[in-house]
């Protein structure tokens, strides 16, 4: 029985109605036929907009409107009050309808206009039958790890604590051990447990057992999409907590079918009827870089039959956007996991120190073997270990650099695995050189840089100098892939000067109690030659450095003060440094009392690039409060090395303690130091990348 025409839209239905009438973007526009009945499917939530005048009879004047109780309608503008039925209407008057629960069966709801030529000369009728379903395709919108129904804002992204929209991880890591590749790397779901890496998203319906004859879902994502993201569904339709609770317990991986990915941009997907959940699993492909911002967004429309031979068009679309998570580097400030370091031929005494500083560190320490390094040692350029993290799932992910060393099979054969995950970037038309080494790549600790907040750090890498018409840079695809990860703003500073050409051979943080909560460690020629100057001023100028190394090794102080040439070298670098500390001051917000300068010293070999003279302190390995320091052989005052007091002096005020490893023949000679050798995994940071205010 229909209801009469009086029947307002009520106000205060719910946010969701509100939004519908005032937004066009909920507004669908319908069209009614005069003299015909016609069926369509409506989605709470939204509104139909009908053009009384476009169906309208010629000669019509007035018009009145019926529905079922379940409709409810309002005509805009507003006939005056008190008017009685019939109401005149123009080319300007539309009907909104809304209906506020879903339908239990098919067509259980109808509307009809009928219009008139004079208030009592009825012409005819525009019949509407309803059936009224909820559709809501669903993610974590707010970040908190549940699928919430409906967020008003899972249609679009925004960072900071304050924020919205769902998190998506690249599904790089392998939950295969033989055979292995990255799970991203095939369509099909190896083991259930690989759903764990995969962000959740949940199609909400409720309505009819069925949609009425030639009505379906379909699921769509873009061609750019299809490149950045595969959906897998659950044939289940168990609530979604549930099936995280079971994913360990199924064993039926055919049970997640691929929805969509490249080679299926559209897919229909199940209408499950009554009230009901469809799980759905969407898995990132790739990281954000120069040609992909990271977002995502994935759609669900409900298509309607129009006539036989033509496509059903789309009457309602709901969508949601993922951001792809950002790769993420750990300063030396965050506690270590694991110590990475080579075994070859020639590094026993290394092998031992290093043992011994992770022992004291409370850490674990892996150990490559020869067969697999084939005597490449420089386990920090082959490799940069970070992170990656949602609200449901992080994980370790090593950042294989190009370089590709006898280590080049290490980061895949040996770090790949379950919850492990392997990402690379290959300079197909660029020149590798040294500078594509992760020596060349570092971190900052967090800071806070002329009021805005770096709470993850910055990245820090070395190039050419600015001015430079020739010189050695690290290659373009890997600069791009670091800075499209955002969430640490990368800095460039000159390390071109040097031979091997990294940063970390001038500079590294250390923890601190106070101030910044960390000190930047900066190799000082001149900080070195004012210590032997006070050397020889008390009377140690004979005092030998490389003493034990051998006769060919060793020379004086004094001799060391006495050489021009050299100290114009020292010189030349001292001014390299000064430059690089400069910008680290002004991109890091550092004053000079968060920096402490180390005493070392450099030559000048060939291109006019520097290496170190002896070995380099600066390039140590930093275990919590634990330093692991290159040993320096300085000469030696009342049996103690020099060098190695003032270091563990100035350390020592930050209550860190210092062990000096010998790596003179195995590493130094071969122009890299402790730090070069080895490679740590490091804690995560606390800080959740996605609150960071951009």
């Amino acid at each position: 029985m229909l209801a009469q025409a009086q029947i307002p839209l009520r106000p205060n239905l719910n946010q969701d109605r509100k939004k519908a009438t005032d937004n066009p973007r909920y507004q669908r526009t319908f069209r009614l036929e005069f003299k015909k009945t016609l069926r369509t499917v409506y989605v709470v939530g939204t509104v139909l907009k009908v053009n009384l005048n476009r169906c309208a009879p010629p000669g019509s004047k007035y018009v009145s409107v019926q529905c079922s109780p379940r409709v409810q309608y309002r005509i805009s503008p507003p006939p005056a009050e008190n008017v009685p039925l019939p109401i005149p209407f123009n080319e300007k008057t539309v009907l909104l309808i809304t209906m506020d629960t879903a339908s239990e069966v098919e067509m259980d709801s109808k509307l009809s206009v009928t219009y008139y030529e004079e208030k009592t000369k009825e012409m005819g009728k525009a019949v509407i039958h309803l059936t009224a379903v909820e559709i809501s395709l669903d993610v974590d919108a707010d970040r908190d790890g549940q699928v919430e129904r409906n967020h008003p804002n899972k249609g679009s992204w925004v960072w900071g604590p304050n924020g919205h929209g769902a998190i998506l991880l690249v599904n790089c890591d392998s939950e295969r051990t033989y055979g292995k590749r990255p799970d991203s790397e095939s369509d099909e779901i190896s083991k259930v447990s690989d759903l764990k890496d995969m962000s959740p998203m949940v199609l909400r319906t409720r309505g009819p057992a069925k949609l009425p004859e030639g009505y379906k879902l379909a699921m769509h994502i873009s061609q750019g999409g299809a490149e950045s993201v595969r959906i897998y569904r659950a044939r289940s339709t168990e609530g979604i907590n549930q099936t995280l609770k079971n994913l360990f317990y199924s064993s039926f991986i055919k049970d997640y079918p691929l929805v969509l990915g490249s080679n299926d941009l559209t897919k229909e997907v199940p209408y499950a009827g009554g009230n009901a959940e469809t799980n759905f699993y969407v898995e990132g492909l790739r990281f954000p870089d120069n040609n992909f911002e990271g977002l995502i967004t994935i759609s669900l429309s409900l298509l309607e039959p129009i006539a036989k031979g033509f496509p059903e068009t789309p009457i309602f679309t709901d969508t949601v956007v993922f951001r792809v998570a950002p790769w993420i580097m750990t300063p030396n400030t965050l506690n270590p996991v694991e110590v990475l370091v080579c075994s070859t031929s020639d590094n026993y005494q290394f092998l031992k120190g290093m043992k011994k500083l992770v022992e004291t560190s409370g850490s674990k320490m892996k150990i490559c073997s020869q067969y697999m390094n084939r005597q490449d040692r420089w386990m920090q350029d082959e490799i940069e270990i970070g992170y990656i993290d949602s609200p449901h799932q992080r994980f370790p992910v090593v950042l294989d650099s190009p370089r590709d060393g006898g280590l080049q099979d290490f980061p895949y054969e040996e770090l790949l695995g379950p919850d492990f995950g392997y990402v690379t970037r290959t300079a197909h038309d660029e020149v590798v050189s040294s500078l594509d080494s992760f020596g060349n790549l570092e971190v900052s600790p967090p800071v806070t840089v002329n009021g805005k907040n770096y709470p993850l750090g910055r990245i820090i890498i070395g190039v050419a100098f600015p001015t430079a018409t020739e010189g050695r840079n690290m290659t373009k695809v890997v600069q791009e892939f670091l800075w499209a990860q955002k969430v640490q703003e990368p800095i460039a500073l000159f390390s071109d000067w040097l031979l091997v050409g990294h940063v970390d051979e001038f500079l590294t943080f250390v923890p601190a109690p106070d101030r910044k909560g960390f000190r930047l460690l900066l190799a000082s020629p001149d900080a070195c030659y004012k210590l032997f100057l006070g050397l020889q001023n008390d009377g140690h100028g004979q005092a030998k450095m490389f003493d034990g190394l051998g006769a060919e090794e060793e020379i004086t102080v004094d001799k060391i003060l006495s050489d021009e040439k050299f100290r114009a070298e020292n010189s030349y670098v001292q001014s390299c440094i000064d430059w690089n500390r400069d910008v680290l001051k002004r991109e890091l917000g550092l004053d000079d009392d968060d920096i402490i300068d180390l005493p070392i010293l450099f030559k000048v070999v060939e291109e006019n690039r520097a290496v170190a003279f002896f070995p380099d302190m600066v390039n140590m390995i930093v275990l919590g409060k634990n330093l692991g320091i290159p040993k320096p052989f300085g000469p030696k005052v009342d049996g103690r090395c020099a060098l190695e007091s003032e270091m563990t002096s100035l350390m020592k005020g930050l209550g860190l303690s210092c062990t000096y490893i010998d790596d003179f023949v195995s590493y130094h000679k071969k122009l890299g130091e402790v730090h070069c050798g080895s490679n740590v995994r490091r804690e995560q940071f606390t800080f959740k990348w996605w609150n960071l205010e951009m």
